[in-house]
Formats: structure tokens, C-alpha cells, sequence
């Protein structure tokens, strides 16, 4: 497995969900479809994905 860190390529915004889901080995459009999802719900869903993108460290490839 890979480190968590936001790819430079195949991201949308800010490449959080394409991190987690290159991290777990996961589709990133599965990821991208939970998170979406997971916004309809009451919670602090976008606050935590601006807090990602501010710890998340670029990856260098």
C-alpha cells in the first residue's frame, strides 16, 4: 500500500477522494460516488473533506 497523499493526476477538486481511494486500493469513482452520497446525510462531511485537503500532502508523482 501507498502512503495517503493527493495524486496530481485523476483528481477532480482537490484529489482527496482519489488519495483515499489509491491509499486502500479502492476505484476512485466509488469513493468519489460514497462521498457524494454521504452528503445528503446531516454531518460535517465537507468540513472534514477541506480538513483532508489541508493534511493531505501532494504526492510527487
Amino acid at each position: 500500500m501507498t502512503t495517503l497523499t493527493r495524486p496530481q493526476s485523476k483528481k477532480m477538486i482537490a484529489g482527496v477522494c482519489a488519495g483515499i481511494a489509491q491509499r486502500y486500493g479502492w476505484r476512485t469513482s466509488r469513493v468519489r460516488l460514497v462521498f457524494l452520497l454521504s452528503c445528503l446525510l446531516p454531518g460535517p462531511q465537507f468540513i472534514l473533506y477541506i480538513i483532508l485537503w489541508w493534511m493531505m500532502p501532494k504526492s510527487s508523482y
